[in-house]
């Protein structure tokens, strides 16, 4: 079963089970609580009215002529629930009290046959009669089907009941507008007083002809027999829009429609929003209207305004009607936006579930079962739809709709009742029944009701009433608000017996009536319906009448407050300006109120448009200042209402006249006789312009000072002219004065008068003024002139005192005084010595001079060593680097000698001859004979204009005992060491000699394997070495080498051989410093995790200790705490705090961000028995390596190749590493110290270096 085409389901007592179980098979349409998913719709369509225009006033428009036959009008069905029978209406109220029915306080006839007005007599002409009116302040309005009338209301205006105005055909109201509007009067009226605007609204449809219309007329004012703005909307040539039905809301006029195609077939409701802003202002309007609902639904009412209280902001327009299932009732919530109408929605439709009920009259083909006494003609109940109206209104605490039906009190064609509902929204809008109740005290049948409530929640229900024994009457009855829910409490009273009933085959009845709410007090109820005054047909009558529920409190009096915005003008003679009055009800209901001013000054004029107003509407008023005389006026606005009478003040100004005068520039600066200007402005300050006289004061004598033009208007300008003439030089001001008709004001500029010119003139200077330059080398100067007075001059430029040998020459001469040259100065062959060169500028004018001293040094240098004191062992060697520094001139051969050496000690330099600037190693190497000792060693540096010495203190000390035993297994055994695992002695393959210790097996074992020896280190050596060879399938997480020294001295361990695994089959040589004198064990091992298919083994030869041969790297540890001996590029420095040893480390790259590559260098040769190249690093990269890194590399320069021994590594773990590469003795290298930073500013990398070592 699709949603859309659920059927409608009677029975007594419906089991709630059931109704949920319906809903569920209808797609979630009804819950218990009365929320569903409702469908949310945007975007609806949007169309202009065909036409609109204003009318004159209703009373001369011509009345059109009446149509002469009698028409009974086709009731066009919607769905209606299928036949059933229930025994009893749930909530059915059986009884009604009888002394407490409301005094009818006015009844009397409206539109029907026979009945006269102004304008003439009603003949019937169709059948049923749409009877429907709404009261206003002083007005009630009827419209029937197809004439209307304006009755009085205000006692003070004469009896209440008066005709005013028709009976006149509806179509009146378009007289002269022209289309189907003016021509046809096809009725379906619905008349509405608009209680915001206090206007009137009236309309019907147009559908004898095409396209369908719905006529829509709203009047001018609150005066119904005045003019009104007329609009046709369409709905095209096939969509039949029957049974229009319309309600008041503050943001549009809603209606509804149910739609036949091509006048027959149902296809759904309609409902559109009319633009009611546009519409009570006449202006052009438009319609949104959503697509049709489902079949299922029709006879839609919107909700209509009642009282004074507007609902809450941004609350949707509720429209409620007979739902799915006769359990339910649906609503929709209508929201319209006139600015973005995208943003426009209808919400729905949403069932709330009711006690159950069978519509009245529930016959299979119509609902005619209403009987009448004297006739068996029976009545249609127009039981298939909610009866017009459904009345909102907002008590201030909630809010509340009121609405009714008609239904069988039992079975389907049993005595009618009225069944009504009370609905209230909640916050989120969403209606609910707060009660409900069917009023069908007796066996006489009710139908066709109409229910209102009261400002004070009071509830009053107008119906019609017959039986088989009474004629159609028209009853009302009612409840006070607190009384027993679902139940109407204040009896049943009758507004007329019908004199007869309807015969002869017309069952049309009503179609629909109205119960209106009077906003003079908001309590008073008027009801009108049809009755039947005779037998008969086509001759039916209607009836007026009002009541009021007892405890609905007086009407407050009529009251309102004024005010003015702006309270204050300022407004300028001959000139005007607005505020505007505006007006707000304080209590009770609209008046008129009439404007009028007290204190409007002489000359002045003081105007209202419009006048009079509403209260709660506004007016503008004009206040024009004419001649009136300057000053501040109080202006006292009155407004003059029917019951009372307010007022509220404007303060007005009316400015003298005034201006200000002003200069541009402020001040001049001239030569004698030259020319300048300022621009002289003058601008109203107040009042009105005026003529301003300028006139000139203050020029100084052979001067002249004009000003043109000399007569203005103030607001415009003028211009000061000052030639200086023959003044004499200095400062003048000169005054500026506007006489004006009402006014003085001056303004001034200050003039400087500049005398003759001094002569032409120039400075000299050097810059610099002394210049140092060597031999063959030469140095710039510049020579800048500035002018000092008068005008620029051509300078010539020349020298005196270049020495001999030298050049003195000048990029630009001559040049212009205020100019500059270079003096490139070439010392060429000259003397070593200080010289004044002095450099002169001869201008046209002037000639001035000045100096530039050159010295030209002689050829120098300096020579150190370091370290100063070498210690060795007899039999060892130890290294001094000898460093020369350039200190004068230019650089030298220096060639290098060494005296002062005990015997059996040789002294050699790495590089020899050096040039002044360079460095060279020293090695002092002794032999075992060497006599223990202190020895100065002096090394001369001779070069070809100097020669310098320095000196190296040798400590040579004796050899002591102890060492390492067989550690080349060269005696084919484990001599000197112990064993454990799986160790063996090989021959073939060694490092060097015959035999090397394998240890492991070739197959697999399981663990660790080693050998380990126990040894003193000797005097001197301070190097413990040996070589390996790793031959590892697997991976080091199983299998690997490594090897331990324990100083059993200070009882410490150090892993000096790290995990390794690797089956690369070269020897790899490692080594690890030890301490003289300490005692040691070395053990080395191999891991194998006794894997079938990777048997792990290591071979280890030639353990050794040593003494290191001496490090060749300049300052090593950077202890000198600069980068003496090395090469910097980028961003370097030696950082104190944090060194691997020592205190200074060296920093490559920065703590902020740098661009690329920083590095230090150096060059050295490795000495004899030296095989390895070692540092210590530690990386500050808090990026990745794909952006910043460190990176060592080793230029072999003997055999130029390069070798990276450092990686590119980036790691921010703060810890430091070492890392070494082998070097060949006697080869020179090249060591680059790199870090790199890609300069992004979140991320800067440096890195730390030290202990730089070749051993």
């Amino acid at each position: 079963m699709q949603k859309g085409n659920c059927p409608r389901v009677d029975g007594a007592r419906l089991h709630l089970v059931l109704a949920l179980a319906l809903a569920a098979a209808c797609g979630g349409q009804i819950q218990s609580d009365g929320v569903s998913d409702a469908k949310v719709q945007r975007a609806p369509v949007i169309s202009h009215a065909e036409q609109y225009d204003q009318s004159g006033p209703l009373t001369l428009l011509p009345v059109p002529e009446r149509r002469d036959t009698n028409v009974e009008h086709e009731v066009k069905r919607i769905p209606r629930p299928p036949a059933g029978a229930q025994l009893r209406d749930p909530v059915q109220q059986t009884s009604a009290p009888l002394l407490l029915v409301p005094t009818i306080n006015n009844s009397f006839d409206g539109v029907g046959n026979g009945f006269s007005g102004p304008n003439g007599t009603f003949s019937v002409n169709a059948a049923p009669p749409d009877t429907n009116g709404d009261v206003g302040p002083r007005d009630y309005v009827q419209t029937v089907n197809t004439d209307f009338a304006i009755f009085n209301k205000d006692p003070s205006r004469g009896t209440v009941g008066t005709v005013r105005y028709g009976p006149v055909p509806i179509n009146t109201l378009w007289s002269g507008f022209g289309g189907g509007c003016q021509t046809n009067n096809d009725g379906d009226p619905v008349v509405l007083y608009d209680p915001i605007a206090d206007r009137w609204v009236i309309s019907q449809f147009s559908v004898t002809t095409t396209p369908y219309l719905q006529c829509v007329a709203v009047s001018t004012t609150n005066d119904p027999t005045g003019s009104w703005n007329r609009y046709a909307f369409s709905y095209g040539n096939t969509a039949f829009p029957d049974y229009p039905k319309m309600g008041v809301w503050p943001d549009a006029y809603y209606i509804t429609f149910n739609i036949f195609n091509n006048g027959s077939t149902y296809a759904g409701a309609k409902l559109c929003a009319y633009d009611r802003a546009s519409m009570i202002n006449g202006a052009p309007a438009t319609q949104q209207c959503f697509p049709n609902t489902s079949t299922t639904y029709g006879g839609l009412l919107p909700a209509d305004l009642d009282g004074a209280r507007l609902p809450p902001s941004g609350s949707p327009n509720y429209i409620v009607g007979q739902g799915s299932l006769t359990t339910t009732v649906a609503y929709w919530k209508f929201h319209v936006d006139w600015t973005t109408p995208s943003n426009s929605s209808l919400t729905g439709p949403t069932e709330i579930t009711v006690p159950s009920y069978v519509i009245a009259c529930n016959n299979p083909t119509d609902n005619t079962c209403i009987p009448q006494s004297g006739t068996n003609q029976q009545l249609d109940a127009l039981s298939d739809r909610l009866m017009f109206r459904l009345a909102y209104r907002n008590l201030g605490d909630h809010e509340a709709l009121v609405t009714n039906h008609s239904v069988s009190t039992s079975g389907n064609t049993g005595p009618s009742g009225i069944r009504w509902y009370e609905l209230r929204p909640d916050a989120s809008h969403n209606l609910t029944v707060f009660q409900q109740g069917t009023y069908a005290p007796d066996s006489t049948y009710r139908w066709m009701g109409s229910i209102a409530m009261d400002q004070a929640g009071n509830i009053g229900l107008g119906f019609s009433a017959s039986s088989s024994s009474i004629h159609p009457q028209i009853k009302f009855t009612g409840r006070l608000a607190g009384d027993v829910a679902g139940t109407m409490t204040q009896g049943e009273g009758s507004i007329i017996a019908g004199g007869g009933s309807q015969t002869t085959n017309l069952n049309r009845w009503g179609d629909y009536s109205m119960m209106a709410v009077d906003p003079s007090d908001d309590c008073t109820l008027w009801y009108t319906q049809e009755y039947i005054p005779a037998n008969g047909t086509f001759n039916w009558k209607t009836r007026i009448a009002n009541f009021k529920l007892s405890n609905c409190p007086p009407a407050p009096t009529n009251d309102f407050s004024i005010s003015a915005s702006p309270s204050s003008l300022t407004v300028n003679q001959g000139a005007s300006g607005t505020s505007t009055i505006s007006t707000t009800i304080t209590s009770g209901s609209a008046q008129s109120v009439t404007l009028s001013t007290s204190g409007c000054p002489s000359g002045a004029s003081c105007t209202f448009s419009p006048n009079p107003i509403q209260s709660g509407g506004s007016s503008t008023l004009t206040v024009g200042a004419g001649t009136a005389t300057p000053g501040t006026y109080t202006i006292t606005v009155t407004g003059t209402g029917t019951s009372a009478t307010h007022s509220t003040t404007v303060t007005l100004t009316v400015p003298p006249n005034d201006f200000s005068i002003s200069a541009n520039p402020t001040s001049l600066t001239l030569n004698q006789n030259s020319t300048g200007t300022s621009a002289i402005s003058t601008a109203v300050t107040s009042g009105n312009p005026q003529t301003v006289n300028l006139t000139v004061s203050g020029c100084p004598g052979g001067a002249s000072c004009t000003v043109s033009p000399t007569s203005i208007t103030s607001g415009n300008g003028s211009t000061l002219t000052i030639n200086s003439g023959t003044a004499a030089g200095g400062t003048y001001t000169v005054t500026v004065t506007g006489a004006g008709t009402s006014n003085t004001h001056s303004t001034t500029v200050a003039l400087t008068v500049n005398g003759p010119p001094p002569p032409n003139d120039f400075s000299i200077s050097a810059n610099p003024n002394s210049l140092t330059v060597n031999q063959g080398a030469s140095g710039n100067s510049t020579i800048s002139t500035t002018v000092t007075s008068g005008n620029p001059q051509s300078i010539t430029l020349s020298t005196n005192g270049c020495p001999t040998g030298a050049s003195c020459n000048f990029g630009t001469n001559p040049i212009q005084s205020g100019g500059s040259s270079t003096l490139t100065v070439g010392a060429g062959t000259a003397a070593p010595g200080t010289y004044t060169i002095t450099v002169t500028g001869t201008g046209v004018s002037a000639t001035h001079s000045t100096t530039v001293s050159l010295t030209v040094p002689a050829n120098d240098f300096s020579i150190s060593a370091s370290p100063t004191s070498v210690n060795v062992t007899a039999g060892n060697s130890g290294t001094s680097t000898i460093s020369t520094v350039l200190t004068s001139g230019n650089a030298q051969s220096i060639t290098l000698s060494a005296s002062g050496m005990p015997a059996g000690t040789t002294a050699t330099f790495a590089t020899n001859p050096i040039n002044s600037g360079g460095s060279s190693l020293l090695t002092l190497a002794t032999s075992a004979t060497t006599p223990a000792g202190t020895y100065t060693i002096t090394v001369t540096g001779a070069g070809a204009s100097a020669t310098h010495t320095t000196a190296v203190t040798l400590g040579v000390t004796a050899p002591s005992s102890g060492g390492m035993t067989n550690g080349g297994f060269e005696t084919g055994n484990f001599t000197g060491w112990t064993t454990v695992g799986t160790a063996a002695v090989v021959s073939g393959g060694a490092h060097s000699g015959t035999y090397s210790a394998r240890i492991g097996g070739t197959s697999p074992t399981n663990g660790d394997s080693s050998i380990s020896q126990t040894f003193t280190v000797p005097t001197g050596q301070t190097l413990l070495s040996f070589w390996y060879q790793v031959h590892c399938p697997d991976t080091v997480t199983y299998d690997w080498a490594t090897a331990t020294l324990q100083d059993n001295t200070t009882n410490t361990t150090t892993t000096i051989l790290a995990r390794t695994c690797t089956n690369s089959g070269s020897w790899v040589s490692t080594s690890a410093g030890v301490t003289a004198g300490h005692s040691y064990t070395l053990t080395l091992i191999s891991h194998d995790d006794n894997y079938p298919g990777d048997p792990t083994y290591t071979l280890y030869d030639d353990v050794a200790l040593s003494s290191p041969p001496p490090n060749p790297i300049v300052n090593p540890g950077f202890e000198t705490g600069n980068l003496t001996g090395w090469t910097t590029a980028g961003t370097t420095a030696v950082v104190s705090g944090g060194a691997h040893s020592g205190t200074y480390s060296a920093r490559v790259g920065g703590t902020s961000p740098t661009s690329g590559d920083s590095s230090i260098k150096q060059t050295f040769t490795a000495p004899s028995g030296s095989s390895k190249l070692s540092f210590w690093y530690q990386v500050h990269c808090p990026d990745t390596v794909t952006y910043d890194w460190a990176t060592a590399t080793l230029q072999d320069n003997t055999t130029n190749t390069t070798t990276t021994i450092l990686a590119r590594t980036c790691t921010n773990s703060g810890s430091w590493v070492s890392t070494s590469a082998g070097v060949t003795a006697g080869h020179s290298y090249t060591l680059t110290l790199i870090s790199h930073d890609d300069n992004y500013p979140g991320d800067p990398t440096y890195t730390l270096y030290d202990d730089v070592v070749v051993q």
